[in-house]
């Protein structure tokens, strides 16, 4: 697509400055700092943002605060419910802006923004509006065995946690917004957002959505700025009484770490390893299908990816060459192209940590059947890679490379299967192809894995909880059991 008329779809909201949204106004950093965001599919400057320092991260959380301990907390939980579900109004509203602000900002086209991503961010503020009312405590009568005769009436409270930290990435940023703040808003708390440096601005524009349905000056503040400084000082805070983290687990320990002081709440959703996997008796047609998903989606930078992918032996050479095949057609181009399936990566960084991983290739025991390579500019483009038979000790198997690349491997039983696919460190994410159910069912318990999906991959509702074992990370993404990590439990004894 030309730049030209890249350009005539533009939203008007990049006409207009970037400011952070602080205590509910657009304002200029403390120091009038901005930093420049890039567009990935042309590595030429998109917009101005303003960068948060610790000065304008002291401001959010005194904002959010004030909030806090005013107007947000005096609002019963029917008021709030439908504040939140006008948030998910008005993003349906604006779907199409906001999927050229993903595709400009991020990469991805335009297609996966409008079709999957918009979407699921609007039905999550509409889920989360009804949980606010759903908030419920229990009753009991406590027997106290050192108070014989004694008889009392008890019951639970569940309160907000207070002011959250929210910290979230590049690679959904809106979708990633969505699911932080919906939650924490549906259980009275407010929240200081800082999004990635990389891709701030759909985050900003839901600040006016913010604004327009009604919620109270500091309830939500948003700072876009770099992680080392606007990001370090949110961990750290002692005005924050929560952080919530999604990124990589390298930066989630260092959050761990930061967050220390006051002994604040953590929650992380971190990396991932993730191994779809094919038996012989599975739909081998929606198999190659679900493991190209699994692997290229959102150009291989989801989490969740199934980026290993494990065949039975009987349809190994089958899978892999048509899993090459499908990679090679894949349309890779700019991503408000309409005939883009795959858009560029979010940096020039990026692409190079993910060539790195690609130069790997040609040393790891295997065989690259398709890509391999990166692509010639402009924009930060990689083709999607097949590379069959790998070492299984190798990096490219055990490390998380974020792009779109796929290692596939053999294997003889479930047994096997079973020890290879949980010989990782994380723990996000599965895949199961086969037909046999309880073949399936088996699989599903012994495998370490905190979704684990059956022919079918990437599947990302509201209702259903999402989150790691092992290093990646620490509690749960949506669903109702998400609500536990923004709510305090406080117990109410009454002698009678």
């Amino acid at each position: 697509m030309s730049e030209t008329l890249a350009a005539d779809r533009r939203t008007p909201f990049l006409s207009k400055p970037a400011k952070l949204f602080i205590d509910g106004e657009f304002v200029d950093a403390a120091d009038g700092r901005t930093f420049t965001t890039v567009d990935p599919g042309t590595a030429k400057p998109l917009a101005e943002v303003a960068e948060a320092s610790a000065e304008d991260v002291n401001r959010a959380v005194a904002a959010a605060r004030r909030a806090l301990e005013g107007p947000w907390s005096r609002l019963s939980p029917s008021e709030r419910g439908r504040m939140i579900h006008r948030i998910g109004d008005l993003l349906a509203e604006h779907a199409e802006e906001f999927a050229e602000l993903e595709s400009l900002d991020n990469g991805k086209p335009f297609s996966a923004a409008l079709g999957v991503e918009v979407p699921l961010a609007a039905d999550m503020f509409h889920y989360m509006a009804g949980a606010a009312t759903r908030l419920r405590g229990a009753t009991m009568t406590p027997s106290v065995p050192y108070m014989p005769g004694k008889e009392f009436h008890a019951y639970t409270l569940r309160e907000p946690v207070g002011v959250v930290g929210q910290i979230i990435p590049w690679n959904v940023p809106l979708l990633m917004a969505a699911w932080k703040l919906a939650p924490a808003l549906a259980a009275g708390n407010t929240v200081v957002l800082k999004p990635a440096e990389q891709t701030p601005l759909s985050a900003l524009r839901l600040g006016e959505l913010l604004q327009e349905a009604g919620l109270p000056a500091g309830v939500v503040n948003i700072v876009p700025g770099f992680g080392e400084t606007a990001g370090a000082h949110l961990a750290q805070h002692d005005g924050i009484d929560k952080i919530a983290f999604t990124g990589s687990t390298e930066v989630g320990k260092a959050i761990v770490r930061a967050s220390a002081g006051n002994l604040k709440r953590v929650s992380l959703e971190l990396g991932g390893k993730s191994p779809n996997i094919i038996f012989a008796d599975a739909d081998i047609d929606a198999a190659i299908e679900g493991a190209a998903l699994g692997a290229f989606y959102n150009q291989g930078e989801v989490c969740s990816a199934g980026s290993r992918l494990y065949v039975q032996e009987a349809q190994f050479d089958r899978v892999v060459e048509a899993l090459a095949s499908y990679a090679s057609a894949i349309e890779v181009g700019y991503g408000l192209h309409p005939d883009s399936q795959m858009g560029p990566l979010v940096s020039k960084e990026h692409q190079d940590r993910v060539g790195a991983y690609l130069e790997l290739g040609q040393e790891c025991g295997g065989e690259v059947l398709a890509g391999g390579k990166l692509m010639e500019g402009p924009g930060f483009f990689v083709q999607p890679s097949v590379i069959a038979r790998p070492n299984t000790d190798h990096r490219l198997v055990r490390e998380e490379i974020f792009g779109p690349v796929v290692t596939a491997l053999p294997f003889q039983d479930i047994d096997d299967l079973a020890d290879q696919a949980n010989d990782t460190v994380y723990g996000l994410a599965a895949g199961i192809w086969t037909t046999d159910i309880s073949k399936a069912h088996r699989l599903a318990k012994r495998l370490k894995a905190g979704t684990v999906h059956v022919n079918t991959y990437h599947v990302f509702a509201a209702e259903t909880p999402f989150g790691g074992y092992k290093q990646s990370g620490w509690g749960r993404e949506k669903g109702d059991e998400v609500l536990d990590h923004y709510l305090e439990t406080k117990s109410v004894i009454v002698g009678l």
